[in-house]
């Protein structure tokens, strides 16, 4: 401890105003600057991404590590990774008195921790012994919010306020909280308080049970009360009588029953009567019959469509995950996870709840399922963001939020877990979904048939009565029949009225399209339409625009290697021009495709290559659902996939241990490459580096002579570097994201007149050998179209729908890829999410007509866009796979989910699940829902025909009848037949 005492004088270099007392606490040292108010950012671009350097988090009682941790932190990690286009925080780019402007902000904004509007529930909580409430919690995730953090305190104030440890997690014996935490206490800065509140085991526990049981029924009983557990409390489905209840309240069934009813009744009295026939009653009947048809069909195909996504759907949701209590890690189940727990992060991890992290290293999260982002995001400790804020440093990748519903794609660590169960992210967008679906267009228009019949029918029947009832009245002196006698004619009149009444119902109509929806539903599961909602079908005959999600569903999300080049004449996967259709060529050699390619080059070049691509990685091979793949970043995943299939290349961790690694180089996004150095057989060492092509190019001195025949180096000729960077821009300009591969021989190891690196005799500055490099070729990397796309595109186009592209990635890539599926069109408009979202109402739909892309989009953007579609008067159609499209595929006319790589919050949002998530598919429903739509029009053709005929012949005839019997020509049950 006397060694940490002694530098803690100089371990704030950045924050030369705070003096720190050297006999003080940490915790006070680590929050020496005082705080005035609570502040927040709404902005969620505030922190998009972060940066983390190799930091085993220092316990509480050592402080020796940390200001190098610090140092490491403010400077050399400063640009360890490209900042994804689309989610740059403006901080970085400003003056020093705009950053301290964005730092007071932060510090100082009084909206913190603000209630939204709607949750103001969520902060009341009777008797929280806790200094925080899960309110508070979840503004840090609404959206990512550094204010919201910093006024909590950061992770210490947390960790006070949750009466938990980040080191050995909550106490396994705890039941309920003896002493309550204010919020003062929690985000003061004294170290008398900083462990108050929190209780360390001083011995051993026995290991925790891993079967996910409580400790008893009034264990952590406060905090479940406060916090809640893990569960999602189930959305209960429908029971059947429910949803016979559902169908049954629609305005053509309840007018046929009022009708069933009167012709029952009328029809029973008629029976009974003496001139009754005994068959009368089969009318009233028969149209009941009809009604219990169309009503069981319709729900009884609601309800095993519900069953049948609940079977598509299911899988294990309950799965272990490692959590550290009474400083032990155990086995826990997801749903046992309490806030103030500290969990394990590993690679591959689905995140289960919300938290800040604790300590890890190079922890990266893709949270493109949860946010849209589709960047792998880097996340920093806690604490040191928290640090980072009051030194006013830069905080344009300060990011500690690990997110529920994102996946950890490298890296291991620790967090703290802050919000759980329906409190968070992923929790909040389930419980989103429980709206009432709206009326679809169909139902529309059979309702207002419906009153136009009830309006006619009624009206054609009180003018009936009118005219016979005078007849009547006008007969009525010079009838010598009984009393009874006049009183069954008067029947007899109300009888033909009523009769023309329900005649004019078309009673046969809702039979006819529930049986041709449930016939369709049907055969579009054969066209890998899984119809969730049977009305959605006939909707999807309607729809008049489709807003596309762009990744996972027009692409693959899958990075794959689709264009490259190997010397300078070498190459495979030209662009297709987009007007003409024909490759286009700069250098003129023949277009290859990548198998093609990789024949022609000579077996040292893919040997070469093979080992650069293998070597200089840092993915490797693993199991996701059953299936060996590879992980890590979708860059390297990319480029083994590409080495696999076409260089011939084992399993990468042969490779990697049959060859002998002299020193890793890690990227590094200031330099923007990576390296290896590797021993030769022959006792040489050879650096490989791959990176940015501009940069790499740079320092290439030899180029690869002649890739087919050998080895062989020829100087890099001006030309070579105008061909090289031609072919830069035109990947750039088809929006790929371009590698280069490059590497140096050295005649030993450690070379000759090269700095050594501190520390370590054995390495050397990588800046000194990283120069005179051999350029050996370049790759186009991108997440390439589904097969079929473009057609389906086309067809949709063709038959008046338009088709939008709505993704949160970047405007380049976004419009690159709307030109490749043939959406965005020359008379196109592309358009940011931002730019979007603050334009006016009257501006938006002024803009909408010509508006083909939006890129950038939040889940709010793509809502808002749907919202004003439909305000417009269109049927709106919504793709996607993430659970950030949850939203729009709620709110859309119909939602189309992706049965395989869509997400569970994506599935139970949607109406439609494309069981082979593909684009094309689409069309095949557009093709279903128009016929059913032809379907009933024709039928509703033939059934107004017959029965506005049979009304009109009713009325003719009852009226002019030469006999004194108000009669028409058709009795009533042949009107009825």
């Amino acid at each position: 401890m006397a060694a940490g005492e002694e530098t803690n004088p100089t371990r704030r270099p950045r924050a030369p105003t705070i003096t720190i007392d050297t006999n003080t606490d940490l915790n006070a040292v680590d929050n020496a600057a005082p705080r005035r108010s609570l502040g927040s950012t709404t902005d969620p671009s505030t922190s998009p991404t972060t940066l983390t350097v190799d930091m085993p988090q220092p316990s509480q009682a050592s402080t020796s590590s940390k200001p190098e941790l610090l140092a490491a932190n403010s400077s050399g990690s400063k640009d360890s990774r490209t900042q994804s286009p689309h989610n740059v925080s403006s901080s970085g780019d400003k003056s020093e008195k705009g950053g301290h402007d964005e730092h007071d902000k932060i510090m100082n904004d009084p909206d913190a921790l603000k209630p939204d509007a709607g949750r103001e529930a969520d902060f009341q909580v009777e008797n929280n012994p806790f200094a925080f409430n899960p309110g508070q919690l979840t503004k840090m995730f609404n959206p990512k919010s550094l204010a919201a953090y910093y006024a909590m305190g950061g992770l210490k104030g947390i960790e006070k306020g949750l009466c938990s440890n980040r080191d050995t997690g909550l106490s396994i014996d705890e039941k309920h909280i003896d002493k309550t935490i204010t919020f003062e206490e929690a985000t003061s800065k004294s170290s008398k308080l900083a462990n108050e509140g929190v209780d360390t085991p001083q011995t051993p526990v026995a290991r925790r049970n891993t079967d996910g049981t409580s400790h008893g029924d009034e264990s952590f009983s406060d905090r479940k009360r406060v916090f809640k557990d893990n569960r999602i409390p189930e959305k209960k489905g429908k029971s059947f009588l429910q949803l016979l209840w559902i169908t049954y309240n629609d305005k053509v069934l309840i007018l046929l029953s009022i009708a069933a009813v009167v012709s029952l009744a009328i029809g029973i009295y008629e029976t009974v009567s003496p001139e009754g026939q005994g068959v009368e009653w089969i009318e009233g009947v028969a149209i009941i019959v009809a009604i219990v048809i169309v009503v069981f069909v319709g729900s009884l195909n609601d309800w095993q469509k519900e069953r049948q996504f609940a079977k598509l759907n299911k899988k294990k949701s309950d799965r272990l995950v490692k959590v550290i209590r009474s400083g032990k890690t155990i086995e826990l189940s997801v749903f046992d996870i309490l806030s103030g727990d500290v969990v394990h992060l590993e690679p591959g991890d689905l995140l289960p709840v919300d938290g800040i992290l604790i300590q890890g290293f190079d922890v990266k999260c893709d949270e493109s399922q949860a946010t849209g982002e589709s960047d792998i995001i880097r996340k920093m400790a806690g604490d040191d963001v928290f640090n980072a804020i009051e030194n006013g440093e830069n905080l344009k990748r300060a990011d500690p939020f690990i997110q529920s519903g994102a996946h950890v794609m490298e890296g291991v660590g620790t967090f703290m877990v802050t919000s759980t169960g329906i409190y968070s992210s992923y929790g909040k967008t389930l419980m989103a979904l429980n709206d009432d679906p709206e009326i679809t267009p169909l139902q529309s228009k059979l309702n207002i048939i419906a009153e136009y019949i009830a309006k006619l029918g009624g009206g054609a029947g009180l003018l009936l009565f009118i005219v016979l009832f005078i007849m009547f009245l006008v007969r009525l002196p010079h009838n010598q029949g009984s009393p009874l006698t006049k009183g069954m004619e008067f029947l007899d009149i109300f009888i033909v009225v009523v009769t023309i009444i329900v005649v004019a119902v078309p009673e046969g109509l809702p039979l006819a399209v529930t049986l041709a929806l449930a016939f369709a539903t049907t055969r579009m599961v054969k066209d890998n339409n899984l119809v969730r909602h049977l009305k959605a079908c006939e909707v999807m005959g309607n729809a008049t625009t489709i807003c596309s999600d762009k990744t996972g569903t027009l692409t693959q999300n899958k990075m794959q290697v689709v264009a490259g080049t190997v010397g300078t004449s070498h190459r495979f996967g030209s662009a297709p021009n987009p007007e003409s259709g024909e490759e286009t060529n700069d250098a003129g050699s023949s277009d290859l495709s990548a198998a093609e390619f990789t024949k022609v080059l000579s077996s040292e070049v893919k040997e070469l290559l093979l080992k650069s691509i293998s070597l200089n990685s840092t993915a490797f091979e693993g199991e996701v659902e059953g299936v060996m793949t590879f992980i890590g970043s979708k860059t390297d995943t990319a480029m083994l996939v590409f080495a696999k299939d076409h260089l011939g290349m084992g399993p990468v961790s042969e490779e990697r241990s049959n060859a002998t690694i002299l020193q890793l180089v890690p990227f590094d996004s200031g330099r923007k490459c990576m390296g290896i150095f590797v021993q030769l057989p022959d006792g040489r060492a050879r650096l490989y580096v791959k990176g940015a092509s501009e940069i790499l190019l740079g320092q290439c001195t030899e180029i690869l002579r002649d890739p087919s025949r050998d080895l062989t180096t020829t100087a890099l000729t001006p030309e070579n570097d105008e061909t090289i960077k031609g072919l830069i821009n035109n990947y750039a300009s088809r929006s790929l994201r371009t590698i280069s591969i490059v590497y140096r021989d050295f005649e030993q190891w450690p070379p000759k007149n090269l700095r050594r690196a501190e520390g370590n005799r054995n390495e050397i500055v990588f800046e000194d050998a990283f120069k005179q490099m051999t350029f050996i070729g370049m790759v186009g990397i991108q997440d390439p179209l589904r097969e079929g796309v473009p057609e389906a595109v086309r067809d949709c186009q063709r038959a008046g729908v338009v088709v939008r592209m709505v993704t949160g990635d970047n405007k380049l890539t976004a419009q690159a890829i709307a030109k490749e599926c043939g959406i965005l069109k020359p008379e196109g408009l592309v358009m940011e999410g931002p730019e979007f979202r603050n334009l006016s109402r009257l501006q938006q739909e002024d803009i909408i007509p010509n508006l083909q892309v939006l890129a950038r989009s939040s889940p709010e953007d793509k809502r808002i866009l749907v919202r004003r579609l439909k305000d417009m008067g269109q049927t709106v159609a919504v793709t996607g796979d993430g659970t950030n499209d949850a939203p729009a595929l709620k709110l859309a006319d119909v939602g189309f989910s992706m049965g395989i790589a869509g997400t569970e919050v994506a599935k139970e949002a949607s109406a439609i699940i494309l069981m082979d998530d593909n684009f094309k598919s689409i069309v095949k429903a557009l093709k279903w829902g128009r016929a059913v739509n032809d379907a009933v029009k024709r039928f509703l053709q033939f059934q107004l025909t017959v029965n506005v005929t049979a009304v009109v012949l009713t009325f003719v005839t009852a009226v002019s009848n030469p006999n004194s019997e108000e009669s028409s020509v058709l009795t009533a049950v042949q009107l009825l037949w």
